[in-house]
């Protein structure tokens, strides 16, 4: 099942990408200036819709397309829907209690599943149908083999994130176009797809060239890249591109807040770590007091993601409102520390400028 007679880079001309660049679709993080900027320098933007309605998500689509004539990927989240269980909530936002009130504020009365998943969302299903994005990204799983269908019938290409080889080869099996390689080092959540089995926690590295090895399809690697170097040792390891999701997020299209953009780009980027306590499920961030709140012994179980984000979004609002921006939801990969606060489009010239010389490099060391 070796990729070696695979085009490396037919995938993406097939698509009119010029870089083999991916910008990540973080949900809450992108908006459809980054996505353009990113796609108008000739690498690939994206939309992350997951946390939106349909309607809103299409308002998103067309945005975009007023900024750019080119294509982009939108990403929508095929988490299995969430198991409420009040007893739960209750203790949950019993435990979050305390410190709402060190913010004027009380928590809500109850938890809803603020985001409903891309299985089971028949109105974005349709929405896609409609809009024809040029590429539709999968996290957290896949949906069902009839919207898989439906969606590369209408001329879609479909992309999947996988944290391992089982993954990968669930998402081959349905028929996706490209695999994102999603090693332990990358910012944000965890695209796990079943949060009760075993994580072998792979790297990227490992990740991608296993990817590469097995499948007969393009693989993009993600996790830890924040530069040319990075991205050049992806495409050693025979990744058609790489995704970069924290190195975007320090521009000025996106929507992170100041407080977000002062840790990325200060000491604080220095200490990621895993949590589920602001959103119910795995993913990584800069440490700050919310993470440390997940890290309690004393802690109760967490709810379902997504129900816990209702309450996670409410105490980042309360604190933020009060001044307080250590509570936010922070997504950074390990690599952090290399962020930089650039336009889009100059950040895009400045990797492949890097790309380059990182691969000059290597030729002039192999002689």
């Amino acid at each position: 099942m070796s990729s070696t007679h695979v085009d490396e880079r037919a995938l993406l001309r097939s698509l009119g990408i010029q870089k083999p660049i991916i910008q990540a679709p973080m949900a809450g993080t992108t908006t459809p200036a980054l996505a353009a900027a990113v796609s108008n320098a000739g690498a690939l933007g994206s939309l992350g819709v997951a946390a939106m309605s349909a309607e809103n998500a299409r308002k998103a689509i067309r945005q975009t397309r007023e900024l750019t004539p080119r294509p982009f990927n939108v990403n929508v989240f095929c988490h299995r829907p969430a198991t409420p269980d009040a007893a739960v909530e209750r203790a949950w936002l019993d435990w979050l209690s305390p410190v709402f009130e060190q913010y004027g504020a009380t928590p809500p009365q109850a938890l809803s599943e603020i985001y409903t998943s891309f299985v089971v969302d028949k109105a974005m299903q349709r929405m896609l149908l409609e809009e024809k994005p040029a590429v539709v990204s999968f996290h957290f799983g896949l949906p069902p083999d009839a919207v898989i269908a439906e969606l590369k019938h209408a001329g879609i290409r479909l992309f999947a994130s996988a944290t391992n080889l089982d993954e990968a080869a669930a998402a081959v099996e349905a028929g996706v176009d490209a695999i994102v390689a999603q090693g332990v080092e990358a910012g944000g959540h965890r695209g796990v797809f079943d949060q009760n089995a075993r994580d072998d926690g792979l790297g990227t590295f490992a990740l991608t060239r296993l990817l590469v090895s097995e499948f007969d399809v393009p693989v993009i690697a993600a996790g830890g890249i924040m530069d040319g170097a990075g991205i050049a040792a992806a495409l050693a390891l025979g990744a058609q591109a790489a995704q970069l999701g924290t190195a975007f997020v320090a521009c000025p299209e996106s929507a992170a807040d100041e407080g977000y953009r002062a840790a990325l780009l200060g000491d604080a980027a220095r200490h990621t770590t895993f949590t589920s306590a602001i959103s119910g499920r795995l993913a990584r961030g800069i440490v700050n007091r919310f993470t440390a709140l997940g890290e309690d012994p004393k802690a109760p179980r967490i709810p379902s993601y997504p129900i816990a984000y209702d309450a996670g979004k409410s105490l980042i609002a309360a604190a933020k409102a009060k001044g307080e921006s250590g509570y936010g939801a922070q997504w950074a990969g390990q690599a952090a520390p290399l962020a930089r606060a650039l336009p889009a489009a100059e950040l895009v010239a400045q990797l492949e400028r890097e790309t380059r010389e990182s691969i000059a490099r290597l030729q002039s060391v192999w002689g």
